[in-house]
């Protein structure tokens, strides 16, 4: 198998362009096991400056999903103790 590559005379390589230091198949794994890019809306990635408060808002959230939260509130059973009252006889 030849591995060089074949020169052409109609290359349109700009000279400024080095890759003379490059390694092949540098990223060969991470982009076998996929990307995980995520796309924000503007008006929330307005809210951010880089991907670090990004994160950091991430897994604030995650901490607190883990945390024990009641399945109803106190206002949620106000509500339904409110709607289960039997209306007061005349």
């Amino acid at each position: 198998m030849n591995r060089q590559v074949p020169h052409k005379d109609n290359d349109e390589m700009r000279p400024q362009y080095d890759f003379s230091q490059g390694v092949r198949g540098k990223h060969f794994e991470a982009y076998r096991r996929g990307t995980n890019v995520v796309f924000l809306d503007p008006d929330v990635a307005g809210a951010f400056g880089d991907s670090a408060s990004v994160n950091q808002v991430l897994r604030l959230l995650l901490r607190l999903a883990k945390t024990n939260v009641p399945a109803e509130t106190k206002a949620n059973k106000a509500l339904h103790r409110a709607s289960r009252r039997r209306p007061r006889g005349k």
